[in-house]
């Protein structure tokens, strides 16, 4: 009897765990305390407004869809600003490019299915540029899956690889701790993307969720009865606890540092160097070091930089510190080589152009970056996992009274006016056909205005304006970074223009690139977001023809028209310019007509027809 009642008693325990555990699952326990509101007109994305709201959220950038419509309505109830662009992908490259220029969150809304998929490449190209942007996703009712609904895909599984953190919202309750738990993720560390999917749901309201379920109808009693409870109890618990106060407010984000020793460390190294040098990256830029605070501190050490990614611009227009010619010659040289937030990739030749002979210091916030390629074509001295800015001020600042030896950055110097110079000379070579392509950017570089920022989008014509054209100020170059993407054109723009109204903002376009985002014009016509588009157009993908003419023999699908891409421009309501053929105009009063109707608040592209040239001759595609 003893052991029947032990046995006995096992199972009713066994019993009760597992009723407690389906109780758990239905949410019958929460609803013993959290109640839902069936006649509440509140939706869930009020919830979502809120929390974009208290974390500075200024621009929502989304293509409309009818799963996401009460994010976009509540927002804009709140007072954020709603862009809405001709592609997702524009959406989230303008939300990537507000992140990089704000220091705050991009937030991008796609509806579900291909409105979510035509944003993966935006998102890789975000996660390898180390941009904290908060994608919401739409999707089908979570009740609803797997059994056919409208534009009903694993979206999750997309972006595992992509995003630092992938979730789906499961209960209204939900969202606010959701979305406060995804943007401290993006920002924390190495920034990155993050999605977060919003079921139909969770968004709408109480009695639109209720009618869309629907009831159970026909024959079947019992089991139609079961049925309709568990409907009932699904939106219930759907809703429990929805429209209790939560904290909307951000959470602590976490940014590794570099250890007062470690920075001791290099001061030592960088004191007994005889040629030092700096190499910084886009992560340079990332807050929570301002960039002035970071250009005062490099000018403070006097130490010679070379500046790329977002980094460009950091030191202004001209700089005594600034190196901008023949990198390699100089990593060969010095004997102390920092990389701030630079990390040896294709860039950097794999680490190959790093003489190993230097003392190399790496710094950067993500390990596998910190110490790419080390195991084989480079060591560091020291590898730091740190904030880049951070550290270079408080080696700034443990440093004071430091001086550079002057003839090694006057030798720099006297290269890069040499190297300069062959660039002018080659500017003033005639082109085969239209514009030297050198010589329209010579041009370009002497008419912007202190107060302009540069987008890059393109092949040769923007590798080419790299060597040529001098961003004015700290973040006042954009380019999408390792990915290498084309078609950020449009979106970075558009992000910039909102960021910085004050700014003369100018897309530099391979005619290539144009193709992917030409249609935004339509969008900064009815967003009011006037900027200049110049187009560097050789009817060519001239980076990957170079190539493939010299070692395959074919040019087959490299070829081009001279189309009459200002048309285009002028058809979607834009002023259009074209030089460089007989029809067009002087060169410099197209630039400086195109500044003029700019100021008016109108959107302009100018068609420059360029010729061939050579200068990049030997730069690789692959």
């Amino acid at each position: 009897m003893d052991a029947l009642g032990g046995f006995a008693c096992a199972c009713a325990g066994l019993v009760l765990l597992l009723l407690l555990a389906a109780a758990h699952r239905l949410g019958l326990l929460y609803q013993l305390r959290h109640k839902a509101d069936p006649k509440s007109p509140r939706h869930g994305g009020e919830l979502v407004a809120e929390v974009l709201r208290a974390h500075g959220v200024r621009w929502l950038f989304t293509l409309a869809g009818g799963h996401v419509s009460p994010v976009l309505v509540a927002c804009e109830k709140l007072g954020l600003r709603v862009v809405d662009t001709r592609h997702e992908a524009t959406a989230v490259f303008a939300a990537d490019a507000v992140a990089r220029l704000s220091g705050r969150i991009g937030v991008a809304v796609v509806t579900a299915g291909p409105g979510v998929t035509n944003t993966v490449t935006a998102v890789k190209n975000a996660q390898m540029a180390e941009s904290p942007v908060l994608l919401l996703g739409g999707a089908a009712a979570t009740l609803q899956r797997g059994r056919g609904a409208l534009q009903e895909i694993d979206q999750l599984s997309l972006f595992k690889t992509l995003c630092k953190r992938c979730t789906s919202v499961r209960a209204v309750r939900d969202i606010v701790p959701a979305l406060r738990e995804a943007i401290a993720t993006a920002q924390s560390g190495t920034p990155g993307p993050v999605f977060v999917e919003l079921p139909l749901d969770v968004l709408y309201p109480f009695h639109v969720v209720e009618k869309e379920l629907g009831q159970a109808t026909g024959h079947g009693g019992l089991r139609r009865s079961l049925v309709n409870w568990y409907l009932r109890n699904y939106i219930c618990n759907l809703f429990a606890g929805a429209w209790e106060p939560r904290d909307v407010t951000p959470l602590p984000v976490q940014v590794p540092l570099a250890t007062a020793e470690q920075v001791q460390q290099v001061a030592e190294l960088v004191s007994r160097a005889t040629k030092p040098l700096v190499l910084l990256g886009s992560q340079a830029t990332l807050p929570p070091t301002p960039v002035e605070e970071l250009r005062a501190a490099l000018e403070a050490l006097g130490l010679p930089c070379y500046l790329g990614g977002m980094a460009r611009g950091l030191l202004g227009k001209e700089s005594g510190l600034h190196v901008r010619q023949n990198r390699r010659d100089a990593l060969r040289q010095a004997d102390l080589v920092i990389l701030a937030g630079t990390v040896c990739d294709f860039r950097l030749s794999y680490g190959r152009v790093l003489n190993r002979r230097s003392a190399v210091v790496a710094v950067n916030r993500d390990r596998a970056q910190l110490l790419r390629n080390s195991d084989v074509f480079w060591k560091p001295r020291l590898a730091i996992q740190g904030d880049a800015a951070s550290f270079l001020v408080k080696l700034a600042q443990s440093l004071r009274g430091y001086s550079c030896p002057r003839d090694w950055l006057a030798g720099l110097k006297e290269g890069d006016g040499r190297k300069e110079a062959a660039n002018r000379e080659k500017a003033a070579e005639p082109a085969p056909r239209h514009l030297n392509p050198l010589a329209l950017l010579h041009r370009l570089d002497a008419l912007l205005p202190d107060n302009c920022l540069l987008v890059a989008d393109g092949g040769d014509f923007v590798a080419t304006a790299a060597y040529v054209v001098r961003p004015r100020a700290p973040l006042g170059w954009l380019d999408p970074g390792a990915f290498g993407t084309l078609g950020v054109g449009g979106g970075f723009a558009l992000g910039a223009k909102l960021c910085r109204p004050e700014a003369e903002v100018w897309i530099l376009y391979g005619d290539g690139s144009l193709g992917y985002s030409v249609m935004e014009f339509d969008t900064f016509m009815r967003h009011k977001t006037p900027v200049i588009a110049l187009v560097g157009n050789d009817a060519c993908w001239s980076q990957i023809s170079r190539e493939q003419v010299a070692m395959l023999g074919s040019n087959v699908a490299c070829g081009l028209e001279y189309t009459d891409y200002h048309a285009v421009a002028e058809g979607l309501g834009a002023k259009g310019f074209v030089v460089g053929s007989d029809a067009g105009e002087g060169l410099d009063a197209v630039l400086r007509a195109a500044q003029a109707t700019y100021r008016q608040g109108r959107p302009v592209l100018i068609n420059a027809l360029i010729g061939k040239s050579d200068f990049r001759h030997g730069s690789i595609s692959v």
